[in-house]
């Protein structure tokens, strides 16, 4: 680990001017490069006490041996340098976005004699017209296969193309019609070519005006009596309307635009980005990044333009570019754009209407890349043994934890606080066991109090019901047919807290795993590891250690922890948010016609509550000013109908079933969940 002072440049030596720069290592490696509107005060932050510095930074400074820079004239000249710079020294410390796999494009080769339509990968090629990129390439067959019809290109390779020149006879397609047959001579390369420019017109949006066109050429036909020809281009219509309805329309007024959605949490990134062009979907694609270096949204947005235009020109930049955060500074972003489209680009984030519903489906869907990213190992028993594994190394267990419990707590500013408690077995979800608590009393204002009495509850649970039913292991015992404490699920372990953990983790630093840690020793369990997970580093903390455990990056360990975290916070807060819209619900007297807010307040201060009110005859309503007897009829009918349900009720022993709640059932439909979505309680929920 190198000492940032001994190679720290000495002062006045760096330039106050835009700039571009470079960390290197010992080995004289690129490790980052980064740029800035002032060399000086740029550099100057990471030469900082590194107690200052963020994590990813300090590591970074730590393992740089050397810097330098080169100075540029503008911040457009900074943006463009760094671009290469990234490209050429691929830097560890930089965010490098990978694709989640190689996109197809529908690709026209304008720069051959005789174009032909084809599905290609990889780098773009000059002269060749792309449209896309599509989801599958059976999207691209099937969009062609359609438009053939109507503008038979060639689709041949090479290879055939040149055996039919010599042997005088088409393929197949040009015998059915659906190729001009160019190999022979059926059309000349110029009207070759204008069939390829009017594929290409059509596939770019400017669908209206040539169907407009044929639907012309059809009435001609027809009025002319030649029915055959009407009918062909009938046909032909046809099939340019099925085609256009596979991409439906999204945006109004043919807009061209690309959308970028960003989810991410402290680890990892996904972007997600839809190519609209003519008001349709044109295409679609994701990447997924590691956060490497410490960056803002908005610096995400920035890397991805890079990446997403950095090798395109002209019409492939689109007018417009909706995101999630603006780059900070914008207006060198957008020159940039700008000249790589050779006209004005629009950069901003969507207010309303149509497009900002849109950009809600590209969050959506980048939610779940990044939830199906952090998930896809989840389906790999060796993957998700391997976890297992590095779990019970790095907690220096005695074995796997098959079992792991994880706690989260959740509330607003201290109110309606809730924990969770999910269940993953083998590495995978068992919902049918998740709980939920509520919590109550002083435990409220304060998380570590709070999941002091969620441990205590759960385990003192445990332990009552090991005491009722025996060793659980045995099979059924003289606790069968106790109501829920006996044993009913077709593996003979008990239900609800008698089948205990290997593992426990809560949502949390050293605090919280102190107080797990206490509630079991309080109840003279301890055989049972506790650990913790801290959400801003993703560090993993044990009871009486002072520096927390730090799993690898890449570490299927960490992988499966940060799922299990994620999913009690994903359930802590959607049980948290179910009590608060209940706490907040309308009132029923708001249903009854001509009871105002000041009527309303004299009834439950006179009675007060809805609860007392709802007991009340229609005559002691009556003994309210102002209240007469049609309304108190009225507002008796509207307290009946909004009457709470029963409470549920253990029939084993009659006690109302309002602590430990279960969680939803494994065939109960879920949202996708990502590390990004579950920390938006950060600043007032937790």
């Amino acid at each position: 680990m190198a000492d940032p002072s001994s190679y720290r440049p000495k002062p006045g030596q760096i330039p106050d001017s835009p700039g571009v720069y470079k960390f290197r290592d010992e080995h004289r490696r690129v490790i980052y490069v980064g740029k800035a509107k002032s060399l000086r005060q740029r550099l100057a932050s990471y030469f900082q006490d590194l107690t200052n510095l963020h994590p990813r930074t300090r590591t970074m400074v730590t393992t740089a041996a050397s810097v330098e820079w080169t100075v540029v004239s503008t911040e457009v000249e900074a943006l463009q340098l760094e671009y290469s710079w990234i490209k050429e020294f691929d830097p560890r410390f930089n965010v490098k976005y990978r694709d989640d796999k190689s996109y197809p494009y529908l690709a026209v080769t304008m720069n051959e004699e005789f174009p032909r339509v084809q599905v290609m990968r990889g780098h773009k090629r000059k002269g060749v017209r792309y449209f896309g990129p599509y989801g599958h390439a059976w999207a691209i067959r099937d969009t062609v296969d359609l438009l053939l019809r109507v503008f038979p290109v060639r689709t041949c390779s090479a290879g055939v193309f040149k055996n039919a020149a010599r042997t005088g006879r088409p393929c197949l397609l040009g015998y059915i019609g659906k190729c001009s047959a160019p190999c022979v001579g059926r059309v000349t390369a110029e009207e070759h070519r204008e069939l390829a420019e009017e594929f290409s017109d059509f596939m770019a949006g400017r669908t209206g005006t040539y169907i407009r066109r044929l639907e012309q050429r059809m009435t001609d036909a027809a009025e002319e009596m030649e029915y055959e020809r009407a009918a062909r281009l009938r046909d032909d219509i046809e099939a340019l309307k099925k085609a256009m309805e596979k991409n439906a329309v999204v945006l109004a007024d043919a807009t061209d635009a690309d959308l970028m959605a960003v989810a991410e949490d402290e680890l990892e990134a996904a972007v997600q980005i839809f190519h609209v062009r003519g008001g349709r979907v044109r295409g679609q694609r994701g990447w997924v990044t590691d956060k490497v270096e410490a960056v803002t949204t908005g610096d995400l947005v920035e890397h991805a333009l890079q990446q997403l235009y950095g090798e395109e020109t002209g019409d492939s930049v689109p007018k417009e570019v909706l995101v999630p955060a603006l780059p900070d500074p914008v207006e060198p972003v957008q020159e940039w754009l700008a000249a790589r489209r050779g006209s004005n680009v629009s950069l901003r984030i969507p207010q309303r209407g149509d497009k900002k519903a849109l950009m809600e489906t590209v969050q959506r869907n980048a939610l779940q890349g990044l939830a199906l990213h952090k998930t896809k190992r989840a389906s790999d028993l060796t993957t998700r043994s391997r976890a297992l594994e590095e779990i019970a190394e790095a907690l220096v267990l005695d074995s796997a934890p098959l079992r792991i419990e994880c706690y989260d707590i959740s509330h607003l500013q201290g109110d309606d606080v809730v924990a969770s408690m999910v269940v993953f077995e083998d590495g995978l979800q068992r919902k049918s066991e998740y709980r939920r608590f509520q919590i109550k009393g002083f435990a409220g204002q304060d998380d570590v109090r709070s999941m002091h009495e969620v441990i205590t509850r759960r385990f003192r649970r445990y332990l009552a019901e090991k005491e009722r039913t025996g060793e659980w292991t045995d099979g059924e015992s003289e606790g069968a047919g106790d109501g829920e404490h006996s044993f009913t699920e077709e593996d003979g372990r008990p239900k609800r807290f008698a089948y205990p953990p290997q593992l426990v983790v809560v949502d949390g630093g050293r605090p919280q795993v102190a107080a797990a840690r206490r509630a079991l020793d309080e109840l003279g369990i301890d055989d049972i590891a506790v650990c913790g997970l801290a959400k801003r580093l993703e560090e993993v903390w044990l009871p009486h250690d002072d520096d927390p455990v730090v799993l690898p990056r890449s570490s299927e360990g960490l992988y499966l922890l940060q799922r299990v975290r994620d999913e009690a916070h994903r359930f802590a807060i959607t049980y948290q948010r179910a009590k608060r819209a209940k706490r907040f619900k309308a009132s029923p007297l708001d249903e009854v016609p001509g009871l105002g807010e000041t009527r309303k307040q004299a009834l439950i201060k006179h009675f007060g509550s809805v609860k007392k009110l709802r007991s009340a005859t229609i005559d002691q309503i009556c003994e309210i000013p102002g209240i007469g007897r049609k309304t108190a009829e009225a507002i008796a009918v509207a307290l009946a109908q909004a009457a709470p349900a029963a409470p549920a009720v253990n029939t084993a022993t009659g006690e109302i079933m309002e602590d430990e709640e279960p969680g939803t059932t494994p065939d109960s439909p879920e949202e996708p969940v990502s590390a990004g979505a579950s920390y938006e309680r950060r600043g007032q929920e937790t």
